[in-house]
């Protein structure tokens, strides 16, 4: 079978055109070399150099064998780089999950900066709940998901990037929005509405509340954050949102009022889950360095 030792030693023969400095080339003794060039001809069954003891001569058919034997060396070569070109990151598409408590808020700060710092890099986003995406990871379907914790993930690791607390949004004027700071002792009769089940912001605010879901609307739910909005513009009760969505949900409604929950916190932590064995981990920490940059500057 041929080698690529073999092949070294045949375009070491035609660089030089001598054996002893060919073998000097492929440091090893000219006996080496020019045995494994014998064994190169007999396998092929053609002779690739003529060779006396003053000079040494290309053949014709050996001069279309060296330029085969070039390519695969220069082949192997590539070969053996794409080890570092693997470890940089965003050098093959990734999908990424996130749900829909994050992604609108969290994706007009993190792509602009994904951008500029990698401008080639493709990433494709999917939006669905916590459950179908911590799914779509195991499956392989998506390459990581942002999830906020507490999140039962089971089998995947988790990279934290971000936490925050949650504010109680009211119409301007109602009892407790003058205040900077309010407590879920006073929200009992806030007439919460919350996101609809299966959402995990929804079980997150009833546990920094401490409260049941008897204490929140059942029949004043939504399945997002920004109707959510319209019905406490509406009057029809208050909600509570996270703080990454402040900016774009609050400062556009001046008669809203926004204030901090005072309740031990963070209220949730902001995470990429992703496979233990998942192999483009540098795409994943630079996505998670990204992130976390993106939510400090706002």
């Amino acid at each position: 079978m041929l080698s690529l030792k073999q092949l070294s030693y045949a375009l070491a023969v035609s660089k030089t055109l001598h054996f002893r400095k060919a073998a000097e080339l492929c440091h090893v003794r000219q006996s080496t070399l020019s045995a494994g060039i014998n064994e190169l001809e007999k396998q092929l069954g053609l002779k690739i150099f003529e060779r006396d003891n003053k000079k040494v001569l290309v053949t014709s058919i050996g001069s279309k064998v060296l330029d085969k034997a070039h390519s695969i060396m220069l082949q192997i070569e590539d070969m053996t780089h794409l080890e570092h070109s693997y470890s940089q990151p965003f050098c093959f598409p990734l999908t990424v999950g996130m749900i829909p408590t994050i992604a609108p808020y969290l994706l007009p700060k993190l792509l602009p900066e994904l951008k500029r710092r990698y401008p080639d890099a493709k990433v494709d986003i999917v939006e669905e709940q916590s459950h179908v995406l911590v799914d779509m990871v195991h499956s392989g379907e998506i390459d990581t998901a942002v999830l906020a914790l507490p999140y039962p993930c089971e089998g995947l690791l988790t990279l934290e990037f971000w936490q925050e607390d949650f504010y109680w949004v009211a119409l301007r004027g109602e009892t407790h929005t003058h205040q900077s700071e309010v407590t879920s002792q006073e929200l009992q009769d806030a007439n919460l509405m919350l996101l609809n089940e299966g959402h995990c912001l929804k079980d997150h605010i009833l546990d920094a509340c401490k409260l049941s879901s008897e204490n929140a609307h059942k029949e004043y739910r939504a399945t997002s954050l920004n109707t959510l909005i319209q019905m406490v513009m509406s009057g029809m009760g208050s909600t509570l949102i996270p703080q990454m969505a402040l900016q774009q949900l609050i400062t556009q409604y001046p008669i809203l009022s926004a204030v901090h929950l005072n309740e031990p916190g963070p209220h949730r932590r902001i995470a990429l889950a992703f496979r233990p064995n998942y192999v483009d981990l540098p795409s994943i920490e630079a996505l998670e360095d990204i992130a976390r940059q993106a939510l400090s500057q706002n």
